[in-house]
């Protein structure tokens, strides 16, 4: 049977919990440092508190070491996942591969580092078959799949390499450039993102010019990506043999991780009630929620599948990269103080709302005032037309849900009681099949009346544990005598502990295979990310001079491989035949001057953007 797990992510010790409330069956979540996202950085005490908590139901967490790290950071990061092994971590995921290769061989400065499984982060640009052959063969238990990839070439990757776990992106923001071979924030800010300090190049306004400076796009968001949202995907997905389903967002706030979190963990239930015989969720707990998830009441920039059904347009949001919410209606009519608005959405006092003007600019504000469907804003807005469309970024109401305690996370126990002469058992089942058992003597007394729902009421007292009793047997030969309520309880209360003590946390030993595969050659030799001696060394093993961009004077200043493609979400894909009235190169400037040229490699689908 496949298990399906859904990983979300924790910014904080706060973000982490709330993700296991609602539903995640695995967190991700920086540490101090090393992590692709600097700014979402944990003590060790927080990420052993969160594994406590996770750990209960199953659930596991993976801290994120998913950077390039220098030589001087070398045996500081050995260090950090000395103290990871030690107080619980499932997984490290990784990117430099001088780090990976001291902790698969289990050398290093730092020895003693208990084995915990390696997860190839979408930082190591995971998008071939051979690329992910090659880091199975290293001994990386998963490998996280590179955004761009298809439902079809993901299940080519299972069908040849069906022994490593796959993981997928399933929500959240996309980056335009291949993960792990993004260098333009690098070089134009000296911020690197395989540093965890993006400064999100993808995201600026350019102004795209073709060789004779003919303008076609004026302060446009021409390589800001929608937000991906593979809801309605999922079972294709696990079809293929994807068996991580990853939520993007470690700089998200917890009402983000609490609404996206509820709404994929319902469908992954789903998808499990409809196929009993060939999924489960990989851990326990069932969740319930005081309010409906909507993931469209979520920070989004509007939702795209991207090369889920392979190459489409409409990928991108060129007007803005900021989050537009929900579509609410068109505006009907505007009054002094107020406008009515065509919907059949309920509004609220204090909703936020937006709209592109006339200049295609976004335009928010707040209402202070509702009135079924007339909305009175402090200040009307002065472009706010008859018939424009508008968008809901704030939902009052459902925000007020979700700063209150908004899930409810139980592990369902089949608990059985056996009365004998002079004992008392309990034994108690989760769901995943674990068994506690505790025993009590006492002294046999006839009752006076019958005692069957005293017992049940004293051991279905579970209280805020994290258990509810499904079924409860009671086995007595003859009837049952009278037994106290102190002892019934104690009963219930040590065999909670003996689950809450219950270490379902095994241990892993991943060695690399002894069928090394091939590994995967770069044109240019930055690509490889070898930001230090043992990462040199370790790809001089296959013949390969590797370097980083950012520790060598990179001469090729080859800044962005993409996917997506200007030239087909215009409408001139050449290999459709479509010629492009545009003379090239295409160059792309941002605000401040700097310029950029835009290639096609058409005969491998691929946009590049390059330093002039």
């Amino acid at each position: 049977m496949q298990t399906l797990e859904l990983l979300a992510p924790a910014k904080n010790l706060e973000c982490g919990i709330s993700a296991i409330d609602h539903g995640a069956d695995a967190v991700y979540i920086g540490a101090s440092r090393y992590g692709a996202r600097a700014a979402a950085g944990n003590s060790i005490d927080d990420i052993k508190a969160l594994c406590d908590y996770a750990h209960i139901y199953n659930a596991k967490v993976y801290v994120t070491v998913n950077t390039i790290i220098y030589d001087k950071e070398l045996n500081d990061t050995l260090a950090l996942c000395k103290n990871l092994s030690e107080i619980g971590v499932d997984a490290l995921l990784l990117q430099d591969m001088g780090l990976f290769s001291i902790l698969n061989e289990g050398s290093g400065t730092v020895r003693d580092i208990s084995p915990m499984a390696l997860h190839a982060s979408t930082q190591t640009d995971n998008r071939t078959v051979e690329k992910v052959q090659w880091l199975a063969s290293l001994g990386f238990k998963r490998v996280v799949l590179a955004r761009e990839l298809s439902s079809n070439e993901i299940a080519e990757i299972h069908r040849q390499v069906p022994e490593v776990e796959l993981e997928v992106f399933v929500h959240g923001a996309l980056c335009v450039s291949y993960s792990g071979q993004c260098y333009a924030s690098q070089y134009c800010f000296s911020r690197s993102a395989n540093r965890g300090e993006c400064a999100q190049f993808c995201r600026m306004p350019f102004t795209l010019k073709d060789a004779n400076g003919n303008i076609f796009e004026q302060s446009a968001h021409v390589l800001s990506l929608k937000d991906m949202a593979q809801l309605e995907n999922l079972e294709r997905l696990a079809e293929a043999g994807a068996v991580s389903f990853k939520i993007e967002g470690r700089l998200k706030d917890v009402d983000y991780v609490k609404n996206v979190t509820a709404a994929y963990s319902e469908r992954l239930n789903e998808i499990c009630r409809k196929h009993p015989e060939r999924y489960r969720r990989a851990s326990m707990g069932r969740c319930t929620y005081t309010f409906v998830p909507n993931i469209n009441k979520t920070f989004n920039r509007g939702y795209t599948t991207y090369f889920f059904n392979e190459r489409q347009q409409g990928m991108i949001s060129p007007d803005t990269p900021k989050s537009l919410g929900e579509y609410v209606g068109k505006v009907k009519e505007i009054k002094k103080n107020y406008f009515s608005v065509a919907s059949l959405e309920s509004f609220c006092n204090g909703d936020g709302f937006c709209f592109f003007n006339s200049r295609r600019q976004l335009v928010g504000f707040r209402v202070n005032k509702v009135d079924g469907n007339k909305l009175f804003p402090q200040l009307m807005p002065r472009e706010l037309q008859p018939g424009t469309i508008l968008y809901r970024n704030h939902d009052q109401h459902f925000q007020a849900l979700l700063t209150k305690s908004s899930a409810v996370r139980k592990i369902e126990l089949t608990m059985q009681l056996t009365i004998e002469s002079s004992s008392l058992t309990l034994c108690a089942t989760d769901e995943q099949g674990y068994t506690c058992t505790t025993s009590e003597t006492y002294t046999y007394q006839t009752a006076e009346k019958p005692q069957e729902q005293n017992i049940r009421l004293q051991l279905n007292k579970l209280g805020d544990t994290p258990y509810i009793c499904k079924q409860l047997d009671i086995l007595c030969d003859g009837d049952i005598p009278f037994i106290q309520s102190s002892i019934l309880a104690k009963l219930r209360r040590d065999v909670i502990a003996q689950h809450l003590k219950l270490s379902r946390k095994k241990k892993e030993v991943h060695r690399s295979s002894a069928n090394q595969a091939p590994c995967p050659e770069y044109k240019y030799s930055f690509l490889y990310n070898a930001a230090n001696a043992t990462a040199k060394d370790f790809y001089s093993h296959y013949g390969i001079k590797a370097r980083s961009f950012e520790t060598d004077k990179a001469q090729d200043k080859l800044l962005m491989q993409c996917r997506f493609c200007i030239r087909y979400e215009a409408g001139f894909c050449s290999k459709k035949g479509i010629k492009m009235p545009w003379k090239e190169p295409l160059t792309l400037t941002l605000d401040d001057g700097k310029t950029f040229l835009v290639k096609f490699n058409c005969n491998n689908c691929q946009m590049e953007i390059w330093a002039k």
